[in-house]
């Protein structure tokens, strides 16, 4: 006889739904997609909704398990589909809660730019980084989540660790500086200042736009503030554009922008910014990857 709990929804007191969050979360940092990690959950419960409950001691750790392993297949496979990827290749931006983190660190491990130095991580070292140092998992923990030696797990967690922390972005911002900057950027390119904008943008300031071959989007990196400048405020100047709305709003876990178009967002701006200025651009604007920005927030 069939089973039909693989197709039926989780029961409201389901265990599943109890560490949904948890495992959205834990999904999207080892994946930086919104739609990976829903097909991730979603073959989760597959795989739980099959389950022997009676041989499952702990069910949080099961599910964190298959969760993290069902990434890990995915992590491999992506690979080989990005080296093909048309222009750079940007995480997938996620709209999140202003409290989407009530530490420091875990709103870090959700921003842009660290899902970027994640990416540089092989999937097994992104694996045991995430599981260690953002969701606070032992060695030993680890070790039995993705079937390795505890000593092995503990010479991947160093290295990992050490190669984040050399390529971990420095830049510090508080929200009140960050809303100021931009309010300023808002103003120059609302008013095509280009003068305003470069004055706003680091001398070294980095741009990518990641639009996947779908929509009109720079191949390349831009490099300073004058490049950067007038590129941004000459997409902006476009007819298509002019009709687009801009509008502030917490996309991964820090303040940034959405550009909407007749209420469907069609894109999305996130940067980083010290000592009053944007040293970072990443414009996401493939359509395949707005998901996490069309809904409400992280795991809702």
């Amino acid at each position: 006889m069939p089973d039909d709990r693989a197709t039926a929804a989780p029961h409201p007191d389901d265990p599943f739904l109890a560490h949904r969050r948890l495992l959205f979360a834990t999904a999207y940092r080892l994946l930086g997609s919104v739609a990976d990690t829903e097909d991730v959950l979603q073959d989760a419960w597959l795989t739980w909704s099959k389950a022997d409950r009676s041989d499952v001691a702990n069910p949080r750790a099961y599910l964190v398990r298959t969760v993290t392993n069902l990434c890990l297949n995915r992590l491999t496979s992506a690979r080989a589909t990005r080296e093909t990827y048309v222009g750079p290749w940007l995480p997938e931006p996620l709209l999140t809660t202003p409290d989407v983190a009530e530490e420091a660190e875990m709103a870090e491990s959700v921003s842009m730019a660290m899902l970027v130095v994640l990416e540089t991580l092989g999937p097994v070292e992104r694996a045991v980084f995430v599981l260690r140092e953002v969701f606070g998992y032992s060695h030993a923990e680890i070790a039995e989540t993705l079937g390795r030696s505890e000593q092995s797990v503990r010479q991947t967690a160093h290295r990992a660790r050490s190669h984040v922390q050399a390529r971990r972005p420095r830049y510090e911002a508080d929200g009140a500086e960050r809303e100021r900057v931009t309010q300023l950027f808002l103003e120059a390119a609302s008013g095509g200042d280009l003068n305003g904008m470069m004055a706003l943008l680091a001398p070294d300031v980095t741009c990518w736009s990641d639009g996947g071959g779908k929509v009109t989007a720079a191949r390349r990196p831009l490099h300073g503030a004058d490049a950067v400048a007038r590129w941004v405020l000459g997409v902006l100047a476009k007819p298509d554009y002019a009709a687009m709305a801009t509008t502030p709003a917490v996309i991964n876990g820090e303040l940034g922008l959405l550009f909407t178009l007749d209420g469907v967002t069609i894109g999305t701006l996130s940067y980083e910014v010290s000592e009053g200025r944007i040293h970072d651009l990443r414009f996401q604007v493939n359509p395949d990857k707005l998901g996490g920005v069309q809904r409400g927030p992280a795991g809702d």
